[in-house]
């Protein structure tokens, strides 16, 4: 058995010899560290031989498709992963670098029936962690987080015979095969390509010129340090940088990969920015067309729209709106039987029989440049002007310290509800319900909204707000909404605001 030693701290003797993990690594649907000062290679053994110990636990075939991002860490910290594993018993199918929709797509191409993918998304350079799942297209939700977390800190990983390992080729050239499928654009379709220099690189430009797309290159060139910006299509930074590329080029549009490919970000032909849950909508509006009748997941940070829309309405399309998080979102589309599910964030879940479940930035892209065959004689801003006018902030995330920010939330949905209990207004108007299925979403009498939860992967508390009827309201609703989390001292500084 291997017990972590919470004393063990960085540039010691015990820090090459033991386990040290931070708990706090341990979130809701994967694990996250910074490294080395929050796990060390000993750790991340530990980390292999708990989730290998969860398996048999869980009755799973000892059988796992391992594979690591493109930071010039994550080799190293995967191969002390998979040390652990293979204490554990496990045999380890070990597909090289990878985006993680790619170590997804491994478990149904190698028929395996667990996955774990270190990366560390979108979090910047120092960061590292493991998404990891045995049930496909799921992956592990805050009960799985908490079994294994309990594993690895109480020292419960068990050593057993049989552990193996293997290093499987070809994954990749089958995950790009397998997402061409037959698919070839009938109309010329210019796209940017924005890739940040993350492992996306190795993927997103070969994908375009196989289904017949012109791509304008940014920053397509591997390079693990990021020198450009970090690769998160939900930072403005990003966008703006993918709006400008767009506009020098006269592109059709620009999509845009984040850290581990599991995120798309999408800018228009003029160069305006949509955020990804209203790319879900003009997504759901093409979908419902040819699947009319379908039920929708949306997170709690996404627009309204998907239950206001008279043309969704028009095809009998359902709304459901759940918890944020690549995990819940997934397990939600597959509980309910759900065609798609819409992440604010960039995460896209797009079922059968479009793709099978789980979140793929190279899918959506796939499925947008389909999109824009099926509709000949319009742009992507054409089909943005059709939605209903909404106005929305960027996702703003004040700092919050992970050992505390759920503690606030709580305190802060406590306050929200006792706030529309008593009657009182929101920017001036009535408040007609608080959903608290993830933080609290206030909504006002007419569908306009204000959202704060806690992030599951960073230090921060995250703020969204809409409004139906003007940027007035919209910034009122902000106001209205920051000012009750200004009540809480431990509330930080935002990363960006509006």
């Amino acid at each position: 058995m291997t017990k972590p030693i919470p004393e063990v701290t960085p540039n010691t003797w015990n820090f090459l010899r033991d386990p040290m993990i931070t708990p706090t690594g341990f979130r809701e649907y994967d694990a996250r560290w910074k490294y080395p000062e929050e796990i060390n290679l000993p750790g991340m053994t530990a980390l292999g031989l708990g989730l290998g110990t969860q398996m048999h636990k869980r009755g799973i075939e000892p059988v796992i498709a391992v594979g690591n991002d493109y930071r010039d860490y994550s080799l190293a910290i995967k191969n002390a992963l998979i040390l652990g594993l293979m204490q554990a018993g496990i045999q380890v199918k070990d597909i090289g670098p990878a985006v993680s929709p790619m170590a997804y797509f491994a478990q149904f191409h190698l028929d395996v029936p667990a996955v774990a993918m270190v990366t560390a998304s979108h979090n910047p350079n120092g960061w590292t962690g493991v998404k990891m799942g045995f049930d496909r297209p799921l992956t592990h939700g805050p009960d799985e987080m908490s079994e294994l977390r309990d594993i690895v800190l109480n020292g419960e990983g068990v050593a057993r015979e049989g552990g193996s390992y293997e290093f499987v080729d070809g994954v990749k050239e089958a995950y790009i095969n397998d997402l061409v499928g037959d698919f070839k654009m009938s109309r010329p379709l210019k796209v940017v390509c924005a890739t940040g220099n993350g492992t996306a690189s190795a993927f997103a430009p070969e994908l375009f010129e196989r289904i017949g797309v012109e791509i304008v290159p940014s920053h397509n060139e591997l390079d693990y340090t990021f020198p450009n910006y970090n690769p998160n299509p939900e930072a403005m930074e990003m966008l703006h940088d993918m709006a400008d590329t767009l506009k020098a080029s006269g592109a059709d549009l620009a999509l845009g990969f984040d850290g581990d490919g599991d995120r798309c970000g999408v800018v228009d032909d003029e160069g305006e920015e949509i955020f990804a849950d209203k790319v879900g909508v003009i997504m759901a509006r093409d979908l419902a067309k040819l699947h009319p009748g379908s039920t929708f997941v949306a997170d709690v940070k996404s627009t309204g729209l998907f239950a206001s829309d008279p043309e969704l309405q028009a095809h009998g399309v359902k709304a459901d709106y759940w918890k944020t998080g690549h995990s819940h979102m997934k397990r939600r589309v597959k509980e309910i039987g759900a065609l798609a599910g819409f992440e604010k964030s960039g995460h896209y879940f797009l079922a059968e029989p479009i793709g099978r479940g789980y979140d793929c930035g190279m899918r959506v892209a796939v499925e947008i440049c389909k999109l824009m065959d099926r509709n000949p004689d319009q742009s992507m801003s054409d089909l943005r002007k059709a939605l209903p006018k909404t106005w929305s902030t960027p996702t703003m995330s004040p700092y919050a310290a992970d050992t505390e920010k759920y503690d606030i939330l709580k305190r802060l949905v406590d306050k929200l509800v006792a706030k529309a209990d008593a009657g009182e207004t929101f920017a001036g108007r009535p408040i007609k319900e608080v959903v608290t299925v993830n933080g609290a979403r206030v909504i006002l009498d007419n569908g306009s909204w204000g959202l704060v939860r806690a992030s599951s992967n960073t230090p921060n508390l995250v703020v969204v707000c809409e409004s139906s009827e003007s940027e007035d309201e919209m910034r009122a609703i902000f106001a209205d909404i920051d000012a009750v989390i200004r009540t809480e001292p431990n509330v930080g500084d935002y990363d960006q605001t509006i």
